[in-house]
């Protein structure tokens, strides 16, 4: 049997949580904490959880998205939907988007899509290639890379991602599937081009459903740095993504087939950026 328990806040909801041994979203210490529900239900519906109480939080904080600094604050229970029709995460339409159908996006939430495992996590791709930070329930913030190479260890639970806004046209971002308009990613793609002074400088390129969790091409970022879109530098970036991806086989594609098709959705994605 599956107990619901449903906090007024979030920090309620976490301290509940690790005093259940674990800060995971499906956490293996009998708990799961539930923001929309797509994962989970999932998981209860086909009995293949590993959780006996799911724990809910109805706080209002969790669905803000506003201004923080130079950059906004995205709480974790806001929706794909809301996240893509709201003027301030415009430049995160095109990820949030790209999650499921309508009725997927107005269940969906942020903090979900963080937990989410491969081919799932589109939106928290775009937001690797920002720096977002993660920001606790107890108000710490952690850079986005280094949670995704703990997110399965022990912790408050998440509260909301900052995310510095980026200069229009700076962040691009493809889907690549199989089923459209709404299939699963055999990868998503989401890159950072800053221009300074005529030269690329702070280059992120971010890959979906390419390891156990969203991963930096850092080889590819570093042949880009420095220099501008011409087709050779485009050309060695591509080569590079042996060195930065690890996908798995599952039913979309295999290893090898998302391994060697990665370069040739990468350096379009490129050329794309450098056409306009």
């Amino acid at each position: 049997m599956i107990t619901v328990e449903t906090f007024d806040t979030l920090a309620a909801a976490s301290s509940a949580m690790a005093g259940a041994g674990s800060g995971n979203r499906a956490g293996a210490g009998g708990s799961c904490y539930m923001g929309g529900g797509t994962l989970v239900m999932r998981a209860v519906n086909y009995g293949d959880g590993d959780f006996s109480r799911i724990l809910r939080s109805r706080d209002p904080a969790l669905l803000r998205i506003e201004p923080d600094g130079g950059g906004v604050f995205i709480g974790a229970g806001a929706t794909m939907a809301a996240i893509a029709g709201h003027r301030e995460t415009a430049f995160l339409a095109e990820a949030a988007t790209a999650v499921g159908g309508p009725a997927i996006r107005n269940m969906a939430t942020l903090g979900g899509n963080l937990f989410a495992p491969p081919p799932y996590g589109d939106l928290s791709t775009a937001l690797l290639a920002l720096d977002a930070r993660v920001r606790t329930a107890d108000g710490q913030e952690t850079p986005m890379e280094s949670f995704f190479a703990r997110r399965r260890m022990t912790g408050p639970l998440v509260a909301g991602v900052t995310v510095p806004r980026p200069e229009p046209g700076v962040l691009r971002f493809r889907k690549v599937t199989r089923v459209r308009p709404k299939g699963v990613s055999v990868m998503a793609i989401a890159v950072r081009l800053p221009f300074r002074s005529g030269r690329l400088a702070g280059v992120r390129i971010a890959f979906g459903a390419m390891g156990p969790t969203p991963v930096r091409a850092k080889s590819a970022e570093s042949a880009l740095e420095g220099g501008g879109l011409e087709d050779a530098r485009i050309a060695r970036a591509a080569e590079t993504l042996a060195h930065d991806l690890a996908p798995a086989d599952d039913a979309l594609a295999s290893a090898w087939y998302r391994q060697a098709v990665a370069p040739v959705h990468l350096a379009r994605l490129l050329r794309s950026a450098r056409e306009g």
